[in-house]
């Protein structure tokens, strides 16, 4: 099985999708791709679906949503491997068993096999499958260790092809409720963190003017991102446009004390500070004290 969710949701047996078109078994499938493999309780699924308020048929109404994800399970695996003579795969039990292709002599998975009750929950069973979150955990997180090691221009790379699964927010064409907007958060987060880490490790490697047209993006995005702000500054004033750094500051700062109450981090005043301190041509240097703040020589 293939599990995508950086983007729109596309969950696919044998090539062929199995996303409903409705969106509370859309609802119920993205929960459980995101979390493939692990058991999802009953509870946070009835939660996801109806926001504290499950009405007294929510069990029964979860088991219908389960049996419609499972006759689209069986007839994606029908069309790959052809008709299954285990047992009936719409129902819904514990059971979890295997059917021999016809004449074959091998096992196949059924749709039970693929989106199993257990005691409390469900589990979709990726059988060694893609999923997409758990490709751009990995290369991220080898990304952040070669940023630990120096390994700047590794880090770059393996950061910029974690980022590269993204194809839109996460779960861009799903109704979520409370689980799938919190997760939503969550994911959003992690992509940041990386996106953040490879603008690092490109400007450490003096991609400054590969970075500007990016940078004016994303703080216009992010408008009281301090991070991307900092880098944007650096990069406009090791491009040699020292006043414009300056202004990336002060919207900045006019932004967050008339939205948050909140003054610029020190670490963002002693940035501006060595930017006005320095002339116009001269380069600035991003290094790190010990506790991890980020500090600019110029």
């Amino acid at each position: 099985m293939d599990i995508d969710v950086l983007g729109a949701l596309a969950v696919r047996e044998n090539g062929i999708s199995i996303t409903p078109t409705a969106p509370k078994p859309r609802q119920v499938l993205a929960l459980l791709a995101l979390h493939a493999d692990q058991v999802v309780p009953v509870s946070a699924l009835i939660e996801e679906l109806w926001a504290g308020e499950p009405p007294r048929s929510a069990r029964t109404t979860l088991q219908t949503y389960v049996l419609q994800l499972r006759a689209l399970i069986a007839g994606a695996l029908e069309r790959g491997t052809g008709p299954a003579t285990g047992p009936d795969a719409g129902a819904d039990d514990d059971a979890t068993g295997t059917a021999a292709g016809a004449g074959a002599g091998r096992v196949v998975r059924t749709a039970k096999d693929i989106l199993v009750t257990l005691p409390g929950g469900y589990l979709l069973s990726s059988g060694g499958g893609t999923l997409d979150v758990r490709e751009f955990d990995r290369l991220a997180g080898t990304g952040y260790r070669a940023m630990d090691a120096g390994d700047f221009p590794g880090a770059a790379r393996l950061l910029r092809e974690a980022l590269a699964l993204w194809s839109g927010p996460a779960f861009a064409d799903v109704q979520g409720g409370i689980q799938l907007d919190m997760e939503t958060r969550r994911l959003e987060e992690t992509r940041l963190c990386a996106l953040d880490q490879r603008i690092e490790a490109d400007l450490r490697l003096g991609r400054h003017r590969e970075l500007l047209a990016e940078l004016t993006v994303l703080v216009t995005r992010y408008r009281t991102h301090e991070n991307l702000h900092g880098q944007f500054m650096l990069a406009l004033h090791r491009s040699g446009r020292r006043g414009e750094a300056l202004d990336v500051y002060q919207r900045l700062r006019a932004t967050l004390v008339r939205e948050l109450g909140l003054e610029p981090s020190i670490a963002l005043r002693r940035l501006q500070r060595s930017i006005l301190m320095a002339g116009p041509e001269s380069p600035a240097e991003a290094h790190a004290e010990p506790g991890g703040e980020r500090l600019v020589r110029v």
